[in-house]
């Protein structure tokens, strides 16, 4: 018999025939248990957090509208699912799910992640690298921030802009668009709420740079000039002693042939290490990397092979569904509307009704238990 998921399974169907879409990966979990069969739990750490499959409490379909869960507080959680890899070079990468934070989390991810195709899915930890990085972050009032990380020569950049996330229990759905013109979007909900260029939005300029060698010495020196306050004379440690003994050293101390560090500048008289001179002096943090060469194709992957959930909860209770890799923006927006765009209306009213039978079981239960107490002789200030 033909379920409510059938348009959707049309809709994949027709497009494919008629080679408008790519679907690199589609997760409905519509058949089941069929999930174990896809997706694996990492056993990196016994004590990471379990899934489940379940629509939660309110819901719009009941079939539909079931996902992964998280279920033990205070955990973190690893689980992924592979596929074909592919490169979207030249493509258009589209990523889209949808989060359900039931339990209106308190502090934890709402993310996922993809990895390159040769991740290991049973030891998938935090320390798994992986390429992309997309979803809604949540840690009291503070970090209530859209991730979007990108990974460049073993380096994970951020997004510039500060992309808000939602907060309620409500199922919300969350797509990244990568384009092969090097611009993007990101959409909360069908709605955009970013956009621009990757080379403009991600600071990839970054990569160009690497740490100056001298850097360290000089801020060590630097720390013990400001901490001593010299004034002209480098303190004892401020000298390295002479390998070789000669008493050629600048400085010699009781029992020791020393040499002047070159790196601590006697010479120098500094009140504070805000001083503008002072600073000239000395080698700056970071120096070009001459072997940097300016990619103008970022965010471009080329073995994109798994999907996961990789992430830490304080509260569980969060549900992840309608999981997307496409290269098609119209495939994912079909799929978004034939997914949640079917059953957020529903949601909302099923919790509606809910909240309101809890309230008035609440009501009931009060004045059961005033009732109770009017026997004993209690009475409400009203009624006295």
């Amino acid at each position: 018999m033909a379920g409510p998921w059938c348009s959707t399974l049309l809709l994949l169907l027709g497009l494919r025939r008629l080679g408008v879409a790519l679907v690199y990966f589609q997760e409905e979990f519509l058949d089941g248990d069929g999930w174990k069969k896809r997706w694996l739990q990492s056993t990196h750490d016994p004590n990471f957090g379990k899934f489940k499959l379940s629509a939660g409490k309110f819901y719009g379909d009941a079939m539909r509208d079931r996902g992964l869960q998280t279920t033990e507080n205070s955990k973190f959680y690893a689980i992924s699912s592979r596929f074909k890899p592919f490169s979207n070079r030249g493509k258009s990468l589209i990523i889209q799910y949808t989060v359900k934070h039931e339990q209106k989390i308190d502090c934890g991810g709402g993310y996922v992640k993809l990895f390159p195709s040769d991740v290991d899915p049973e030891n998938l930890s935090e320390n798994s690298y992986y390429y992309i990085m997309f979803g809604p972050d949540i840690c009291g009032f503070e970090t209530r921030i859209t991730h979007v990380i990108l990974s460049s020569r073993n380096k994970y950049i951020s997004n510039k802009k500060r992309i808000r996330c939602k907060v309620d229990g409500f199922t919300h759905l969350y797509t990244l668009i990568l384009r092969r013109d090097q611009t993007y979007k990101v959409r909360i909900d069908a709605k955009l709420v970013a956009s621009g260029n990757i080379n403009d939005d991600w600071d990839f300029s970054s990569l160009g740079k690497i740490e100056n060698p001298s850097s360290r010495k000089r801020e060590e020196c630097a720390e013990r000039t400001h901490a001593e306050n010299l004034s002209g004379v480098c303190k004892e440690r401020d000298f390295f002693l002479d390998m070789i003994g000669r008493k050629t050293s600048i400085v010699e101390l009781p029992g020791k042939s020393m040499i002047q560090n070159p790196l601590c500048k006697s010479d120098l008289k500094p009140k504070n290490t805000d001083d503008q001179n002072y600073k000239e002096d000395w080698p700056q943090s970071e120096m070009k990397n001459e072997e940097h060469v300016t990619d103008f194709n970022n965010a471009v992957y080329e073995n994109i092979g798994v999907i996961g959930l990789e992430l830490w909860q304080v509260r569980s209770g969060t549900i992840f569904d309608n999981f997307l890799i496409t290269d098609s923006e119209e495939y994912a927006k079909d799929f978004g509307e034939q997914t949640w765009g079917r059953t957020k209306g529903l949601e909302r009213e099923m919790d509606s009704i809910q909240t309101k039978a809890e309230l008035e079981k609440a009501r009931q239960e009060e004045d059961e238990f005033f009732r109770g107490l009017h026997k004993t002789g209690f009475r409400k200030k009203n009624e006295r």
